[in-house]
């Protein structure tokens, strides 16, 4: 099934993403990963990419397939391009087709400042433009930035590139994670108005301590509410309430997206299924 599909009857679709391992390490952790999760009964689970890897060098394709065949949940695996080339993507779709997967997540990829990038494809919209042109029958789904891509001049050139990947054959969108549900309502209302009409998830993290936070903040540029910061000033030294803490305030921009009507709800689970679980309970009646 094509995610776009999901959406059908005004559906308001919830979806998780997962990470591979390392090829070093075991694949059976993402599988007891998947066991902690498919009873959550999500509408489909995406698999990253790896960085600075080909799908070769990780597990995408097999974990995104197992999804699918094993645990009877549509998948999308993503794919990233700028360390590719023409040749090396058109390998990848073919065995992501042979593979049964149905949905890609086309992605540009973040830029390696030790690896430089090959520039056969210099935007995700590139990317996009070769899945459709290519033959195979792929969903296509891209990614938006409520608070705009930290490249970006201004939210206005963001938007305008934004439309050029739903131009070139994105049906949906999956937003960065944000914190402050106003930016992602203001974000939207600005995308309608520039023509994007295209089904738009807003993606969730839930964070449970203070180093990922940072972490996710110095990648993505992503801002803090007053009320956040003062939920990590007051529990960062405890882990479990920092925990719940984070839980909660995940529920609650979960409840308030459903609240506006939001097309869907992509929780990054980071392979923790007790805290997807948490999440999924408090909210799943909502959907």
């Amino acid at each position: 099934m094509k995610i776009k599909d999901l959406y059908a009857n005004d559906k308001t679709v919830f979806s998780f993403e997962v990470f591979p391992p390392k090829r070093d390490n075991p694949i059976e952790t993402i599988f007891e990963t998947l066991d902690g999760l498919k009873d959550l009964d999500p509408d489909f689970i995406s698999v990253t990419y790896g960085a600075g890897a080909s799908l070769a060098d990780n597990y995408t394709c097999e974990i995104a397939s197992a999804i699918k065949d094993k645990y009877g949940i549509e998948s999308a695996a993503h794919l990233t391009c700028v360390n590719s080339t023409k040749k090396e993507v058109t390998e990848v779709l073919k065995r992501l087709n042979d593979s049964g997967i149905d949905n890609i997540l086309a992605l540009r990829g973040d830029i390696n400042p030790d690896i430089p990038p090959k520039k056969e494809f210099e935007y995700s919209s590139d990317l996009i433009s070769f899945i459709r042109e290519s033959g195979y029958d792929f969903g296509i789904s891209g990614a938006c930035y409520p608070e705009t891509h930290i490249e970006s001049k201004s939210q206005i050139e963001d938007i305008i590139n934004l439309k050029k990947k739903v131009d070139a054959g994105a049906e949906t969108l999956i937003s960065q994670l944000f914190f402050d549900n106003s930016l992602f309502y203001d974000f939207i209302e600005k995308a309608r108005i520039a023509g994007i009409n295209v089904p738009i998830e807003a993606g969730i993290m839930p964070v449970v301590n203070k180093k990922q936070i940072e972490r996710m903040v110095s990648l993505c540029g992503a801002s803090l509410p007053g009320k956040f910061t003062k939920m990590m000033a007051r529990y960062e030294n405890k882990p479990e309430a920092m925990r719940d803490a984070g839980i909660a305030y995940a529920v609650n921009q979960i409840v308030d997206l459903l609240s506006h009507g939001v097309d869907g709800v992509h929780l990054y689970t980071m392979n923790n299924p007790y805290i997807a679980r948490r999440i999924s309970e408090s909210v799943k009646s909502l959907f």
